[in-house]
Formats: structure tokens, sequence, C-alpha cells
């Protein structure tokens, strides 16, 4: 393996070890939050989550993104980093104080529940989020995944004090992600100096211009995005009502699995792809690392669709039993979400952010246009559906959308076998026999490894060296 795959793996383990407690928290407690929230509780919940989500990119107009990609060229340059640092500050700042005006008059005229928890919420999820993206810009990834342990630990920690301690439900869950997001923001605030930097007199107007220029197409990227991904769940809310929706949350938990896996490589490797898209060789680099991984995650879906059977009955209350119809279509929305989010990588390390936006907001107009045009026919079948399609398209478009700039080889014949294996997998799903589940499940394990036994062992070598257990 060449020096710009190992050193992509490496990062990947690093940043494995500690994104892995925030991104997989909410899976593990799973049988916390459905024996002590209702149907209803938890969709009001997930509902809330999903408008935060949506509201701190477009109050930073992305800048965090933009912050990680301009730290990245200036790792060697502190004057550079400095005046960096301080305009992020000074973005941070403006950033604050216009949501606060704007939800002060909003929570005045508007009966927003839990309003409090929300903006405690939305504050401290800016601020790690940058923070976060920062430490990643500067290289400090093993900051970075302390951070994200702690965030982790904190989130266990409050959630089981708060919820099951003290009796709280809805707002227990709420300030138990506010306090752990608060934890990891001032963790990186201290460990990576940024107090240092918490200053105006570097503000530069052509470098802020410059930063929203870069970041401000991600905006509407990101917004349809929401749409793609959670827009579902708030026309549920709304037609089907929130304990629909709270069991399309819970059958949304376990392909997210497979979408906070591939987050934790796209934080590696959106670096990596940043570092090398000028290489000579990087249609070689892109070509072999993208069909490693689509491999690699096909199958974990895959997996996931075969275990679901045994596992689902363990982790979820009998009240959300329905949940697991949904499941097995989801996943294959988030392997197709696995082409789309390395593609984005590679456009990100074009700086070709308007592309990025233009093919979301794509999917996000299908997606709308689906789930309204049969969610009252298919009910949740419906949103399911539509974020298969939307991702579909996404992945198509972008697909034949990058031949422009550069060539991407598919492994046709590990494409091949992989849709196949993922029919009979759907099949054996919803026959719903224990004994043919069973013999899916050691099937698709087998196929597994034997698809990527050269992945598996440089992993594991690699891991080994890393912990100095081999030479």
């Amino acid at each position: 393996m060449n020096q710009k795959k190992r050193q992509l793996v490496k990062n990947t383990i690093i940043i494995f070890l500690g994104k892995v407690s925030t991104q997989l928290i909410s899976f593990f407690l799973l049988p916390l939050y459905t024996a002590y929230l209702s149907t209803s509780q938890y969709g009001l919940v997930d509902l809330i989550q999903t408008y935060v989500t949506l509201l701190v990119p477009i109050l930073t107009l992305e800048t965090e993104m933009s912050i990680f990609r301009y730290l990245v060229d200036s790792r060697n340059s502190e004057k550079d980093t400095k005046k960096l640092m301080s305009n992020n500050f000074y973005i941070l700042f403006i950033s604050i104080i216009i949501f606060s005006i704007i939800y002060l008059i909003v929570s005045l005229t508007t009966n927003i529940p839990y309003k409090l928890l929300i903006y405690i919420d939305v504050i401290v999820c800016l601020l790690s989020g940058n923070f976060l993206q920062v430490a990643r810009g500067m290289g400090k990834t093993v900051d970075f995944s302390i951070a994200c342990v702690a965030t982790g630990i904190t989130t266990i920690i409050s959630n089981l004090i708060l919820i099951v301690g003290l009796g709280f439900r809805s707002d227990g869950m709420i300030l138990s992600m506010a306090i752990a997001n608060g934890i990891c923001s001032l963790y990186l605030f201290i460990r990576l100096k940024l107090y240092k930097y918490l200053t105006f007199k570097l503000k530069d107007t052509k470098l802020i211009k410059g930063m929203l220029k870069y970041s401000i197409p991600l905006v509407p990227n990101g917004i349809s995005w929401w749409i793609v991904n959670v827009s579902d769940r708030t026309i549920i809310s709304w037609i089907l009502g929130s304990a629909a929706n709270g069991l399309y949350a819970i059958s949304n938990k376990f392909p997210t699995i497979l979408s906070s896996l591939l987050g934790i490589f796209n934080l590696s490797w959106s670096e990596s792809s940043a570092l090398h898209i000028n290489d000579d060789d990087r249609e070689v680099f892109f070509s072999d690392v993208i069909n490693s991984m689509v491999k690699l995650f096909s199958c974990i879906g895959l997996c996931l669709i075969t275990v679901m059977p045994f596992v689902f009955p363990i982790f979820i209350n009998s009240k959300f039993n329905d949940a697991i119809n949904y499941i097995p279509i989801l996943i294959i929305a988030y392997v197709f979400n696995v082409v789309i989010t390395l593609y984005t990588g590679i456009y990100i390390g074009l700086k070709k952010t308007k592309e990025v936006a233009l093919t979301t907001i794509i999917g996000a107009i299908i997606n709308i246009i689906v789930n309204i045009a049969f969610i009252k026919w298919l009910g949740i079948w419906a949103a399911a559906i539509s974020t298969a399609l939307s991702y579909f398209a996404m992945m198509m478009y972008r697909y034949f959308d990058l031949k422009k700039y550069m060539k991407i080889t598919f492994d046709k014949k590990a494409i091949l076998s992989i849709l196949l294996v993922f029919v009979i997998a759907f099949f054996l799903y919803y026959y719903n026999n224990l004994y043919l589940n069973i013999i899916s499940l050691v099937l698709s394990v087998i196929y597994s490894y034997l698809l990527n036994r050269k992945f598996i062992k440089t992993g594991v070598t690699t891991i080994l060296k890393k912990m100095k257990i081999i030479a």
C-alpha cells in the first residue's frame, strides 16, 4: 500500500476510535429511550433535533467547512492560522448575535416547546461543530478523537442521571445532548488553546469574503441534505402524527450505523482528497479508495439487514415493533449515500461546491415530491421509498457529472455480485423464516469477508503496527 493510502487508513483509525463514541451512541441508548419515552415523546425530540441540525449550518453559513479547508492549506504557517482563526471567531460571534435576536423574537410570538433548551442546544452545537472542524484542519486528529470520546461518555452519564435518575423525559434527552456538546466545545477550546485567537484585530474582510465564497454554496447543499434526510419526519409528523414519526425515527437508527461509520471515514477522506487532488495519479488513487469503500459499506449494509431479525427485539421495546419493516429499504438508501459522499470528497477537493449543492437540491426535490404524493396512501413506506429514490438520483447524477473532471473506474463484477446478494437478502428478510434468516446471516458474513479480505487484512495489519504488536 502506498504512502497516501497508509495515511488515509491511519487517520481513519484514529478518528474512528473517537468518533464512534458519539456517532453510534444514540444506537446504544435506544433501549433506554424506547423504554422510558413513548412513541410520541421520542418522535417530538427527534423532530426537534432535526431542526437543530438544520439551523446550525444556516447560522454559520457552513463556515466550519471553509475553516477546515483553509486550515489544511495553512498548517505550516502560524501567521496564516492566527488570521484564519481570528476571522473564524468573528463570524461565529456575529452568527450567535443574529440567531439570539431572531430566536428571542420568534419565541415571544410562537409557542415553542422547550424553547430555552433548544436555544442552548443550538449554541453549543454551533461551537462544537466549528471547533471539531478546526481540530481537523490543524491536523489534531487525536484531540478530535478525545473530544468525541468525552462527548460520548458525557451523553451516557447525563442521560442516565436525567432520564433514569431524575425522571426527566423529552427535556432530559435534549438537555443531555446540550451538555455533551458543551463539554466537547470546552475541551477543544482549552486543549487547542483557541483562546489565543479570540481577537478581532486581525479581521480581514477579503479573507472573510473568500471563506464565504467557498462555504455559501454549501448552505443550500446542507439544507437540501436536511430535506433529503429528515424532511420525511416533518411530513410524517404533520400528516400521520408524532407517534408515526417515532416509529420512523427508530427505523432510521439502524441504517444510521452505516452513515455514522461512513461519516467517520469521510472525515479523513475529505482531508486526503484536499491533499492529493492535484497528484498525477489521482484517478488511480480515487478509484482504488472508492471501490474499496463501496465493497466494504455495501457488505456492512448487507450484514445489518440479515442480522436485524435477531437484534431488533433485543434493543427495541415492543411498542416500536412496526419500525422493523422499513429498515431494509433505508439501508439500501444509505448504501447509495456511500457513493454520494465519496464523490462529495472529490468535489470538495476540487473546490466545486456549487456542483455539490446542485446535485443535492435535485435529490431534495425528488424526496419532497414522492413524500407528498404518496404518504397518504403508503404511510411511512412513502418516506422510506422517497429517501431511497432521492439518494439513487443523486448518486447517478454525480456519477455522470464527475466525469467532466476525472475518470473513476468501478469494479463491475463486484457491483453485480453485490446487487444479487442484496436481492436475495431482501427476499429472505420479508419472508421472515427463522431458519432462512440464520442461513442468510451466515452467508452474508462469509460473502462480506471474501469480498473485503484484502482490505480487512490491511486494516488489521495497520492497527497491530499502530499498537506495536507487530513490526
